[in-house]
Formats: C-alpha cells, sequence, structure tokens
C-alpha cells in the first residue's frame, strides 16, 4: 500500500531540502529505529547502550512512537532549532490541537495506549510525557548529535547536484529508490504499515528531510508535507556506542603534514565551494585535476574533508575537524 503525494506546478516549484537539522523529527526516527528488529545491524550496540539508560518518562514517550505505524504529529514538528525551544514549543501545544491529533492518530492506529485518551486534558499527565521526549533526546541523540549534524550536512551537495542535473524529478526519484517512485505529476511512497492514502500539497511543496535513522521513507504531514529519506545511504557517521569528539592534541603531528601550500589551498577551496567535484577543484585552485585528486585522498584519509560520489565525480566537503584546522591560530 502507498502514500499518493500529488503534485501541482507550484508544488514543484517549491520542493525542497531541509537546510538544517530537526532535532525531534530526528529524535521519533531514532524512538522507531530502537524498536524495530530490521534496522542496520550497525545500530545494535546502540540500542543496547540506549535501553539501559532509559528513565520512565521516556519509556512512556516511546510508546507512542512505534517501530511501524503513526504517531501524534505534536510530538515531533518538522523544524530546525534548539532542543529546548522546540520542547517548549510541544509544552505550549494547544489542547484543542492535541485532541484533534490524538484522534487522527487513534483511527490509523488503534492500538494507541488508553491513557492518551486523557492527555489533552491531563496537565500533569501531558507534563511528563514532555519531560520523556527530553529524556529521550538525551539518551539517544544528545551524545552524538555532532557527528549526526556533520553527517546531514554532507548529504545537502549530494541532492544540490542531483537538482542541477535532473531537477526535482531527479531529486525525487534518487531520493529513496526502494520506497519512492516518481509517476508524474504524483510522488508514491511504499508504506509498511499497509496504509493507503492520497495527500494533495495545495501549492506548498513538499520538504525532503535528510535523517540520520530512516531506512525507508515516513511521510510526516504538513504544512508542509514532509519526507524522510537515509541520508547518504552508503556512508555511515561510525560507532555509536561512544559520544563523538573532536581529535585534539594527540593527532596534531598528523595534521601538520597537511600546512604545505598546495594542500592548504585545497582544503580552503573546498570550506569555500562545499559540494565541489575535483574537476572543479581543480579549476579553482589551479592545479591539475590528477593532483587535486590525489591531495584530496590525503585530506580524506585525515579526516579533513568527506566525498561522496555522485555518477562518474566526487563531491568534497569539509568536516567539522577540517573546519577546526582552518580556525586554528598559526601559533597553535
Amino acid at each position: 500500500m502507498v502514500y499518493r503525494i500529488h503534485f501541482t506546478v507550484q508544488d514543484l516549484a517549491r520542493t525542497r531540502v531541509a537546510d538544517a537539522p530537526m532535532p525531534l523529527h530526528e529524535l521519533e526516527l531514532a524512538a522507531r529505529a530502537l524498536q524495530s528488529r530490521g534496522r542496520p545491524a550497525r545500530l545494535d550496540a546502540w540500542r543496547h547502550r540506549a535501553r539501559a539508560q532509559l528513565s520512565a518518562q521516556a519509556r512512556v514517550a516511546l510508546t507512542l512512537m512505534p517501530a511501524v505505524g503513526c504517531s501524534p504529529d505534536f510530538l515531533s514538528p518538522a523544524r530546525a532549532g534548539g532542543v529546548e525551544d522546540l520542547l517548549e514549543q510541544v509544552r505550549s501545544t494547544p489542547r484543542e490541537h492535541v485532541r484533534t491529533n490524538l484522534l487522527e492518530t487513534a483511527r490509523r492506529r488503534p492500538s494507541l495506549p488508553a491513557w492518551t485518551r486523557r492527555l489533552a486534558d491531563d496537565a500533569s499527565l501531558f507534563a511528563e510525557l514532555c519531560t520523556g521526549l527530553g529524556d529521550l533526546h538525551t539518551c539517544l541523540l544528545a551524545p552524538h548529535w555532532d557527528r549526526f549534524t556533520a553527517h546531514l550536512e554532507a548529504d545537502r551537495p549530494l541532492r544540490l547536484q542531483q537538482l542541477l542535473t535532473g531537477g526535482v524529478e531527479q531529486l525525487l526519484t534518487q531520493a529513496n529508490p526502494q520506497w519512492m517512485r516518481w509517476k508524474a505529476p504524483v510522488l508514491e511512497v511504499r508504506m509498511p504499515s499497509g496504509a493507503d492514502r492520497d495527500v494533495h500539497l495545495d501549492g506548498e511543496g513538499l520538504l525532503l528531510v535528510p535523517s540520520m535513522f530512516c531506512t525507508r521513507a515516513i511521510v510526516t504531514d504538513g504544512p508542509p508535507v514532509s519526507v524522510s529519506y537515509p541520508a547518504c545511504p552508503d556512508h555511515h557517521p561510525g560507532d555509536l556506542t561512544v559520544p563523538a569528539s573532536i581529535p585534539g592534541r594527540s593527532r596534531s603531528s598528523g595534521a601538520s603534514t597537511l600546512l604545505g601550500r598546495t594542500r592548504t589551498t585545497v582544503l580552503t577551496t573546498v570550506a569555500e565551494h562545499p559540494g565541489c567535484s575535483t574537476k572543479e577543484l581543480a579549476a579553482r585552485a589551479g592545479i591539475a585535476p590528477a593532483s587535486a585528486s590525489e591531495h584530496a585522498t590525503v585530506l580524506r584519509e585525515a579526516g579533513l574533508i568527506r566525498s561522496l560520489r555522485h555518477r562518474n565525480s566526487m563531491l568534497h566537503s569539509l568536516t567539522p575537524l577540517g573546519l577546526a584546522f582552518l580556525n586554528t591560530p598559526e601559533e597553535g
């Protein structure tokens, strides 16, 4: 069964990729991944560690975000911003909206816990749910957020290249081909829950949201309607059993080999032109393509840039370590 998302000309013109991470939206996807047995094995250690740290309130919030099936939209707004500000927005959700949203969710998910019927009218119960939502973020996402952000940002040059070379059609076709199919003017999204529905964008366009935890397509009602897709599916941010950190002084000896003039120029060029191809990098740095490729390889192996393949090109972007390296004072 599928969601059929109908586009008008205005919708195609307003379709875009999210330009910043959306913490609570990503939290819902992480909560689903935590409960799913079908997710990548690389998440197993993260699941084991997270489950052991869940508070009682976090487990309450978790029941509203199943591995498969719909969850109340007010819990996971598709918005960028600071986590505390977004949690405050959830706390201040009008109670009538909570009531309406829960009724709609219950129609599509009959197994919704019975206590949710009191949620709109019981202030203490609602406060406990919001506390659990914050606890979930602290447990599932907060220790790894810098790594997640860097990984999500690495997806943008790839989508920009798709948009430039093939327009919105290529963007919709390649974002998640296993679960999404473009049959103009309709985007079909396969739903493992068996839901079958027609969605009209009404001129608002579609928001594509790259996600660390999404291995299928997740549709969220708008406005605007959003569809999550796996960011950089051929790459992952590494070990999630320990928090991300920026390598410190112990790595400085390796970084010192990058102080040559040409390689520094290459690194600076990537910083100024994120998502540039090797050919573009060579032209902007004033070196031969073979030399640009060699320098990019060294920088990538040192962890200063990341490279993603798009068709026959490699697209290069700076990593947080690369930015820290460029911002380090000379005497440092």
